[in-house]
């Protein structure tokens, strides 16, 4: 048996669990809280946190592969643990310089952190960390908190009033914290991305870091982890096409046979939907390498760490163009060869389809393809860091290539 195997093995039996109630789930809008409890338990929070603090050490690819596999079980809960996954990478990536070992520990011991980075209207940072009579407090108003319900951390960003960026980690449990189940999207209904409130939360001056010290390659492992939510949505609905077909008895009287499972056109559909769901997942994966390329080329700094990190950018802008439209294709194409009977609300089939689309919008591909273009044509490097709300202006932009370019 395989290194990944045997990880995999230790968390299969939970993703059958989550499985079988996604559905249930899905039709009475019951959040996971039960489900992301027993990863908690199980240690999934730590799968690449190393061996010698609990972990499971696992490589990008072999836990890209992991989270494939727990997303086709329920595609809300990858997401959710998005901003998690992401507190993790920042303190392994700083770890060999600094200790994080304080963070490495919590995370093995089953903690988890959620996100509180959009803020909604125009965008901006409005939240504020201000300090009085020596207490920093946190105060501010956060939309997308995706995960953050769920967790008992929260990665916040925020402005010192100097103006300074920051990056502050505050207790869910905090006073003056509050997390929002009012997310009220078409799919991925079951994320917990709603909105989080802080009202004077405390927070301790240890968890206060410079925004601009974060691990250059969060863009591209965010954006990573919703390639992971497609292609786990694409894996769901072939299964169930597969399944749905099989024990079909009602034919159509001008079908190309008497038994669905026979029809040849039929079989071409489901045939279709099953390779668009292999591309989605090898390019997944080969993303995957690109992201385990980039963690370890921070051990070497300089230009082979900047190569790295444009890599990994354009890796996931590539993919993300794809998948897109491919895994929403997919979903959606189930429905030709099932009739009208699997628009029954009680099958849910749809799920695959909304959660696909809604996974697409985040981070509009139509930009990343001109990013993509951009740099195949003129070499200009992608942006790392970008927000929403009033957007830049072209001298900012391009004053903003020039630094990447120049650093």
């Amino acid at each position: 048996m395989t290194e990944y195997e045997l990880v995999a093995a230790k968390y299969r039996p939970i993703f059958e669990r989550i499985a079988a109630g996604a559905l249930e789930r899905e039709q009475d809008r019951v959040l996971p809280f039960e489900q992301i409890g027993w990863l908690k338990d199980a240690g999934f929070g730590a799968a690449r946190v190393p061996t010698e603090y609990g972990g499971d050490e696992l490589t990008w690819p072999q836990f890209t592969r992991l989270l494939i596999e727990l997303a086709a079980a329920d595609s809300n809960i990858p997401q959710a643990l998005r901003g998690h996954i992401a507190l993790v990478e920042e303190n392994l990536y700083h770890h060999h310089r600094q200790d994080r070992s304080v963070w490495l520990k919590r995370f093995a011991a089953g903690e988890i952190a959620g996100n509180a980075w959009t803020e909604p209207g125009k965008g901006g940072t409005s939240t504020a960390l201000e300090e009085s009579r020596g207490v920093l407090s946190l105060t501010g108003r956060k939309f997308y908190t995706t995960g953050t319900i769920f967790a008992d951390w929260v990665d916040v960003t925020a402005q010192r009033p100097d103006g300074t960026d920051v990056s502050v980690i505050v207790s869910t449990k905090a006073t003056g914290v509050m997390t929002l189940d009012d997310w009220d999207g078409f799919g991925q209904r079951l994320t917990g991305s709603g909105t989080t409130i802080f009202d004077r939360a405390p927070v301790d001056p240890e968890n206060v870091f410079a925004f601009e010290t974060r691990f250059p390659y969060q863009t591209a492992l965010y954006q990573h982890i919703l390639l992971v939510v497609l292609t786990g949505i694409g894996k769901a609905a072939k299964l169930e096409v597969a399944e749905q077909v099989r024990g079909r008895d009602r034919a159509f009287s001008h079908g190309s046979a008497s038994l669905v499972h026979h029809d040849p056109q039929v079989l071409q559909v489901v045939g279709e939907i099953s390779a668009k769901v292999y591309a989605a997942e090898a390019t997944t994966l080969r993303v995957a390498e690109a992201l385990e390329d980039v963690y370890q080329a921070r051990l070497q700094g300089g230009a082979a760490e900047k190569a790295a990190n444009v890599a990994a950018e354009l890796a996931t802008a590539q993919a993300q163009v794809v998948l897109s439209t491919l895994i929403p294709e997919a979903a959606g194409a189930l429905f030709n060869v099932l009739g009208a009977s699997s628009t029954s609300t009680s099958k849910g089939l749809d799920r695959h389809w909304r959660n696909a689309r809604t996974t697409a919008t985040h981070n509009p591909f139509i930009y990343k393809a001109r990013i993509v273009g951009d740099w195949a044509v003129n070499a200009t490097p992608p942006p790392f860091i970008w927000t929403i709300g009033v957007a830049e202006t072209d001298a900012s932009r391009t004053e903003a290539v020039a630094e990447v370019t120049k650093g």
